[in-house]
């Protein structure tokens, strides 16, 4: 046989073994979804738009609870309010697993306080909760950190003196110093070059995560690793950040005093010390950086990409800003910084926060989960390990719970009356087990900075309000709107 046709025909064979292997097998009882084909899985049925709009279309089929094959993985989908609070708070220990994002994977892999799983998950979430709680409340709770960063703010915004500017960098500055003065033990100049490099390498690498290039690898990681692309500028990005976290735990190493620990690092330090003859200690260095990666990633972008997204919508929506000063000049006045003590005595304004939280749909398929057993939902047979993505978009645009969903309106959070409205649909950050870990400081600092601005500051735009475009410049895993210019004119 000549030997073209023998390689024609070795070439078919390894063809039809890789759809024989790659062909998703059927385990338990998934819920419905598009058939999958082989190797590709339902690439037919992606959109362009990205896997929400993909989602979206197909859950207009199969109902809230369905199945969509992600290259050769199944993943559940849970679409819309009711479905995801019933898996993960009703379930909640059962969906308590943490599935991957393929693009970070290589980096986080199971490692840290919100990629890792099992034990060593639930014993990094109580250190980690417990030691952040014990910094926001010592000798100087969050809230003075928060005050003090909004000082200096104010103050970087007058320099300015109204001319237009990007307010990227320095949103970054200011959420990024409160989780560093925690984990760190110090806030940065915003002017620290080496400080701006790791705010540019979070921005640049939340905008790579999200971007549809890093979706179309979700669905081909296993091939499409061993090729250049967005994936290994992510990798670079992070080992670079990672590096940095290195050298600042071996300063602490050097300079640590049990007697004072000074910030997350040494807490941690004392720790891994007090446990190393514990054969399962979790306590390593490895989880350390990664623990340390991912709360000043999260710590920093996503507070700082609500407040874009926020000023974004002021832009757009100057009467909202004007009403929220008004309610700023009654309760707080000019002569002092806000206070926490004042939210309550501000529904308008803490309506408006969450509307922007609940309209900017930072995460917006969420996290992923993976059940933690094999478990039965809604009459489906999940198999343990399967992943799940709850879609936090679907709730926070329910129909059900919003008026207006795809509308920016601050009347969804307030009843007839004027108070402030709670909604079960509003979960920008997630529920259950894995619900973020920096809720509370976050609320706080989109509080006390949205406030402490408007007080200071009106606004205005280059451009005019009904040209402000609010759709994002990327949409995958997170949401990243539009850069933008803005004046900040001293009231």
């Amino acid at each position: 046989m000549e030997p073209s046709v023998l390689l024609l025909l070795a070439l078919l064979v390894g063809f039809v073994l890789l759809l024989v292997r790659g062909y998703p097998k059927a385990r338990g009882h998934l819920p419905p979804g598009p058939r999958p084909l082989p190797l590709l899985g339902n690439l037919l049925q992606m959109d362009r738009g990205g896997f929400l709009n993909s989602f979206k279309r197909i859950r207009e089929k199969y109902g809230a609870v369905f199945t969509v094959h992600l290259g050769t993985r199944p993943v559940v989908m849970l679409y819309g309010t009711e479905a995801i609070r019933e898996a993960l708070v009703d379930q909640a220990e059962a969906f308590s697993g943490r599935g991957t994002i393929a693009v970070v994977e290589p980096i986080f892999r199971d490692y840290g306080v919100i990629f890792s799983n099992g034990e060593r998950w639930k014993v990094l979430r109580r250190f980690s909760l417990a030691t952040m709680r014990d910094f926001g409340m010592g000798k100087r709770s969050v809230e003075e950190r928060i005050q003090e960063e909004a000082r200096c703010l104010v103050e970087e915004f007058r320099k300015s003196q109204g001319a237009p500017l990007d307010p990227t960098f320095l949103f970054q500055c200011i959420t990024a110093n409160i989780i560093c003065s925690i984990v760190f033990g110090e806030r940065f100049d915003y002017k620290d070059r080496q400080f701006l490099r790791l705010l540019y390498l979070f921005y640049q690498s939340f905008s790579l995560i999200s971007s549809f290039s890093s979706q179309v690898f979700e669905l081909f990681s296993g091939f499409l690793k061993y090729f250049p692309g967005t994936h290994r500028q992510i990798s670079r990005n992070l080992q670079e950040i990672l590096d940095y976290i290195g050298q600042s735990v071996e300063k602490h190493r050097a300079t640590l005093d049990p007697s004072n620990p000074r910030d997350f690092i040494d807490t941690y330090l004392l720790r891994m010390e007090k446990e190393k003859s514990n054969q399962h200690m979790e306590f390593d260095h490895q989880n350390l950086l990664i623990s340390v990666l991912s709360l000043f990633f999260a710590g920093t972008e996503t507070s700082s990409t609500t407040l874009r997204y926020g000023f974004l919508l002021m832009l757009k929506y100057p009467h909202v800003a004007e009403k929220v000063q008004k309610e700023i000049d009654q309760v707080i006045g000019s002569h002092r910084l806000p206070t926490l003590e004042d939210r309550t005595k501000m529904p308008y304004t803490d309506a408006v926060i969450y509307e922007i939280q609940r309209f900017s749909d930072l995460v917006p398929i969420g996290v992923p989960h993976k059940v933690t057993k094999d478990t039965l939902f809604r009459g489906y047979l999940l198999p343990k390990n399967t992943e799940v993505y709850p879609i936090l978009s679907s709730a926070l645009h329910d129909p059900q719970y919003f008026e207006q969903p795809d509308t920016f309106n601050p009347d969804h959070f307030l009843d007839a009356n004027g108070a402030l409205k709670k909604s079960e649909a509003f979960m920008p950050f997630s529920l259950g087990k894995r619900i973020c870990l920096g809720e509370g400081i976050a609320r706080n600092e989109l509080f006390l900075f949205f406030t402490a601005i408007l007080q200071n500051y009106s606004l205005s735009s280059p451009m005019a309000a009904k040209d402000i475009d609010l759709s994002p410049k990327e949409s995958g895993f997170g949401k990243v709107p539009q850069t933008y210019q803005i004046c900040f004119l001293a009231r």
